[in-house]
């Protein structure tokens, strides 16, 4: 229930800032767009939360864990940062909370450590590799309110290092080479943990066996082929943005 209310306080948040927006004659700036990409974040998110995949994930097979993982740790940050960038960010939240939060320098200090790029790197590496570790993953399943940190913590790691990578205030925390430089890094920090899953040949998760017509090695190598294809898409999606146009100008210059 409570992803639930989160993602419709979220919608409520984003449908007034685009209104916002769009009545002040800034169609340009919250477009149709980016409401199917707020959208779709949030069905992502809710996918990973409230679908039949968490109860697979939960009981069943640890691929389908890492899928929820993936999707509620990159793909719906991606999603919603991608969408909120420009002054829709800025119109997000009502000036009676917006003020207040701009006001206060621990605040403010606090959010500029996190988002310091080593400093974001290191909390979404630290995040991945803690709640890999066997007994912790396997003790998430037992313990709710371990799991409901585990998948907060999984999000707000995702929030923090797609909020460097698409830089939705445009702060130019990093230039267009460190924001790739930051995309490879967190690609190669991933393959850490594919390659241990991918080429182990015995099961690392006591609490998965592996499902019907499914061995638990199996089942953790296709976990780590999850991470892998779904890291692929989105960091490789972001990289030919972020290059498109220097590809374009190299093509566009005199022989």
């Amino acid at each position: 229930m409570l992803p639930v209310v989160a993602a419709a306080v979220a919608a409520a948040l984003f449908g007034h800032a685009f209104v916002r927006l769009r009545a002040r004659g800034r169609t340009d700036l919250a477009g149709w767009d980016r409401a199917a990409l707020f959208a779709a974040g949030l069905a992502v998110a809710l996918a990973a939360l409230v679908s039949p995949l968490d109860r697979i994930a939960e009981h069943d097979l640890l691929s389908a864990h890492m899928l929820q993982h993936v999707l509620l740790g990159d793909l719906a940050p991606a999603l919603l940062i991608v969408a909120v960038r420009g002054p829709l960010l800025f119109f997000l939240l009502p000036a009676p909370v917006l003020g207040p939060i701009a006001r206060s320098a621990t605040l403010r200090a606090l959010l500029a450590t996190l988002t310091r790029p080593p400093v974001a790197f290191g909390l979404w590496a630290l995040n991945l590799a803690v709640w890999h570790v066997p007994a912790a993953y396997d003790a998430a399943l037992t313990r709710p309110w371990l799991h409901d940190l585990e998948h907060t913590c999984w999000f707000l790691a995702g929030v923090l290092v797609w909020t460097l990578l698409v830089d939705p205030a445009g702060h130019g925390r990093l230039s267009t080479g460190g924001r790739l430089a930051l995309a490879v890094a967190l690609f190669a920090a991933g393959q850490v943990l594919t390659d241990v899953l991918v080429f182990s040949f015995t099961p690392l998760y006591p609490a998965y066996d592996g499902a019907e017509g499914i061995s638990a090695v199996r089942d953790e190598q296709l976990a780590g082929l999850a991470m892998m294809v779904e890291q692929l898409l989105t960091l490789g999606t972001l990289a030919a943005f972020l290059l498109r146009p220097r590809i374009k100008s190299a093509r566009l210059a005199p022989a």
